[in-house]
Parts: structure tokens; sequence; C-alpha cells
């Protein structure tokens, strides 16, 4: 099972901006804690999108 302890704490506030800007382009109404009520379809489009934006700042980066 994996753990929730993050590895830098500072990391999450980010994180969860990250992702509530990623569901917001996508068309996806978090809210902030628990969303378990939300499809498999609409969970996978934000994290697509987390990581479709990952990729592009990788690519712009190496650059």
């Amino acid at each position: 099972m994996a753990s929730k302890k993050n590895v830098v704490p500072e990391a999450r506030e980010a994180l969860d901006r990250f992702k509530m800007e990623a569901a917001s382009e996508v068309g996806v109404n978090l809210k902030q804690g628990y969303n378990g009520d939300l499809t498999s379809k609409q969970a996978g489009s934000v994290g697509g999108q987390m990581v479709k934006k990952m990729i592009e700042s990788y690519e712009k980066n190496m650059k």
C-alpha cells in the first residue's frame, strides 16, 4: 500500500494547486479534500492533463 508521507512536505500545496489548475482546464470541478465521487473518466482526464503539462514543461526546459 502506498504511503501518503511526503518526502518534501512543502510540495503537497504546490501539487494540490497544480491538480486544481489541471482540473479547471479540462472542466472537472474538484473540491478541497475528498473527491471520490468523480467518475474514472473525470479523474483520468485530470491526471492526463497533469502529465501533459509536466511533459510540456520538461520539453520546454530541455531547449
